[in-house]
């Protein structure tokens, strides 16, 4: 069940964008279409750029919209010759929809009207905040978003992305085992030691993000010739299960074959059962162990470690 102040947080942020945006205006962006209509015509026009067939079933699924509503929007544009239909060749149960040319001229300038709208409201952020925004947003519609989601993609870390690193570990850590500050000052000193001094050839870090949202990240660092760490594994709550962890641990081991290391070493702690699923199933093994209260709850560190075959 979700937490009441949760809740309430999302209730208070949709009134507050839905008000930013004026989606409650009686006319959107000042036009004769409420937000309804207008979102079935961008539909209507979106899948006309796109080649794609437009019936009311499809588009009552695309917009989650009650059938016999659309019916009496859709019926509006038809009155008003926004909209033209043709029985499918294919289909005689269905209707294929298009937009008449009049329909064309009625959807321009509201689609002008919401880019400019939209402008008006990032145009005073500069561009990092702007940049944030954007990401958050994205953020939003990954959780969120219904059904498979599109594969997270692994790349070198971007100007701010080791500050997330770090602040990502402190933040879960502390809200999922209690570590305190400790760790946090533990992770901000390897990763610094990372970005000041890294070899690109034997060193690297990857960053799992999808549709601009930071997902995971980890880092695989020289301890010496023959020996390489693996270092901290990262993976969001709402992204565990998906096969993150291991895709992202099975690309450090594919880097370390290919940069000439004999072995892979690893400290994890007994609590971290999800990690150590992962490593066991990568083909690590524990070679010591030993209690320690570190990052404030008492706990088991563990070593382990990989032989990598030429």
């Amino acid at each position: 069940m979700s937490d009441p102040d949760r809740i309430a947080a999302v209730r208070r942020f949709n009134r507050f964008y839905t008000a930013r945006i004026g989606a409650l205006r009686e006319g959107l962006h000042h036009s004769p279409f409420s937000l309804a209509e207008a979102r079935v015509l961008y539909e209507l026009a979106q899948r006309e750029t796109a080649g794609e067939t437009a019936t009311a079933g499809a588009i009552a699924r695309a917009l989650d919209l009650d059938p016999g509503y659309l019916s009496r929007i859709l019926a509006g544009f038809l009155r008003r010759r926004l909209l033209a239909r043709a029985r499918s060749g294919e289909d005689g149960r269905q209707h294929l929809l298009r937009l008449t040319e009049a329909g064309r001229q009625a959807f321009a300038p509201l689609d002008a009207a919401a880019r400019e709208e939209i402008g008006a409201l990032l145009a005073p952020l500069p561009d990092p905040a702007q940049a944030a925004l954007v990401g958050a947003m994205a953020g939003i519609e990954t959780l969120l978003a219904p059904g498979p989601r599109a594969p997270a993609v692994l790349r070198p870390p971007r100007p701010g992305d080791i500050g997330w690193v770090i602040a990502r570990h402190g933040a879960l850590y502390a809200q999922e085992y209690g570590f305190d500050a400790r760790f946090e000052a533990l992770v901000g000193k390897v990763a610094a030691g990372f970005l000041a001094s890294h070899d690109p050839a034997r060193e690297a870090c990857w960053i799992a993000a999808r549709d601009g949202v930071n997902l995971g990240s980890v880092f695989l660092v020289r301890a010496s010739d023959e020996l390489a760490k693996l270092r901290l594994l990262l993976v969001e709550p709402a992204v565990r299960g998906e096969g993150l962890g291991r895709l992202l641990v099975a690309t450090c081991v594919d880097f370390a074959r290919g940069a000439g290391y004999r072995r892979i070493t690893l400290w994890t702690n007994e609590v971290l059962v999800a990690a150590r699923r992962i490593y066991q199933a990568a083909g690590f093994r524990i070679v010591a162990s030993k209690p320690h209260a570190d990052f404030g709850p008492p706990m088991l560190g563990e070593d382990w470690e990989l032989g990598l075959r030429a």
